[in-house]
């Protein structure tokens, strides 16, 4: 199993004429990823083809949805259009909305918020790297990735990751591919201040996934998301996890990469968030290069045999 998507989830790709969107909608359908439509207003009726692949385009969401049954899109959107997108995606009714774009406008994104607050639409992002659920084949593929990180270095398994740092899920995922070690599905949810989905979301839904048999928690500086998800492990999550946060270095008041990443009180820094792991029982990796040697260490502790 996976959490979000398996490979038989049909996406539709918002943005698939641009440079960016198509670039990387390529390599998602050499993954065997099964997008079934395009949507760019004003380019409905033509068709994005890629070697064997002919994929129609559409002026809006609902027209593809109603045409193709898609339940996911991915938004590749300029960052001044992307909030209008995301809420295009929320009007069709669609499952899940991953928005990769960086630089939305805080103002958009709290818009997008609000009306996304009780309806059935998942949004995960903005300014994320997306979702990978690896497949069974060379290189993991076969199975559904969404967004901009390299396929190959996944491997079909039980290991969950959730990170705000898109780098930091790839290297989690690259160190336990290189030490047999597969992932149930990786979930990058974006640096930014106001997104869709948090760490607490993610946990909870690798908890309740019995695929799922340890998970690997990075956070960073900003925000206590981390701190939220930690005790909500303490008190309910059995499995083995590990944690890293990143910016231990970084002074207050200075953002550090991510626009959600700055100090801005006590309880935001690294030093705080890490004390907070150990309490919960978290096993931290001191290094980014620590993460996967991190959660075998709690994996041992609890008994659980990583595969």
């Amino acid at each position: 199993m996976s959490i979000l998507i398996t490979p038989s989830t049909k996406i539709l790709v918002q943005g698939i004429t641009g440079d960016f969107g198509g670039r990387h909608a390529k390599l998602s359908l050499d993954y065997g990823t099964q997008i079934v439509a395009g949507v760019t207003p004003g380019k409905g009726g033509l068709f994005f083809e890629h070697g064997t692949h002919k994929v129609p385009i559409f002026n809006s969401v609902a027209d593809a949805v109603a045409a193709t049954g898609a339940t996911v899109a991915v938004v590749y959107v300029p960052p001044p259009f992307a909030g209008d997108a995301i809420l295009e995606g929320v009007d069709a009714g669609l499952d899940l909305v991953v928005a990769i774009t960086e630089g939305i406008p805080i103002k958009d994104m709290i818009r997008v918020k609000r009306a996304i607050t009780g309806s059935k639409t998942r949004l995960v992002g903005p300014n994320c790297p997306g979702v990978v659920t690896p497949g069974t084949g060379p290189d993991s593929t076969g199975g559904c990735r969404i967004g901009i990180a390299p396929g190959y270095i996944h491997k079909k398994g039980h290991v969950g990751v959730v990170s705000r740092s898109g780098t930091l899920t790839y290297e989690a995922v690259f160190q336990l591919t290189s030490k047999g070690i597969g992932q149930s599905t990786a979930v990058g949810i974006g640096g930014d201040p106001v997104n869709g989905t948090s760490h607490l979301d993610i946990i909870k839904l690798f908890n309740e996934d019995p695929d799922t048999h340890a998970i690997i928690l990075i956070g960073e500086i900003g925000g206590n998301a981390e701190v939220e998800a930690a005790r909500w492990i303490k008190a309910n999550c059995k499995k083995p996890v590990a944690g890293f946060i990143a910016g231990a270095t970084a002074p207050a008041g200075r953002r550090m990469g991510h626009a959600g990443a700055i100090v801005g009180g006590v309880e935001d820094t690294a030093a705080a968030k890490i004390a907070v792991f150990k309490e919960c029982g978290i096993e931290v990796a001191e290094t980014p290069s620590d993460m996967a040697d991190a959660l075998l260490r709690a994996a041992k502790v609890k008994g659980v045999t990583l595969s």
